[in-house]
């Protein structure tokens, strides 16, 4: 399902959050702290400080979802910088690898001229 997420634009929040939050207490964090509309198509990520669980909050066109995912054995590798991420980010990231893959091939932005 984390996979398969219909979100424009996907948030990290960096450092760690308090777990115990729930979806009031992971909005009210979004709009207080980063000033984020709740309400667009956007996805904000939360890490927990063990770096082995992640909450997803996600506005859907009736309510709140919030996902709630707990890696077995292994950690998170959670950015340390706030930041923007792709699709295929997220999909790394909630697979436990970072989401700076090095051998990875970039997109190129704007057209190629061919003479």
């Amino acid at each position: 399902m984390l996979k398969d997420l219909t979100a424009d634009n996907i948030y990290i929040v960096c450092g760690h959050t308090d777990m115990r939050k729930s979806i009031d207490g992971l909005a009210a964090l979004v709009q207080q702290q980063f000033q984020l509309d709740l309400f667009a198509s956007s996805a904000f990520l939360f890490c927990g400080r063990r770096r082995d669980r992640m909450k997803v909050l996600l506005w859907e066109d009736d309510g709140f979802l919030l996902l709630y995912k707990r890696l077995e054995d292994g950690k998170f590798s959670w950015p340390h910088n706030e930041q923007d991420i792709t699709r295929e980010q997220f999909i790394w990231l909630t697979q436990g690898l970072s989401i700076d893959q090095p051998k990875a091939i970039k997109k190129v932005a704007g057209g190629v001229d061919i003479c």
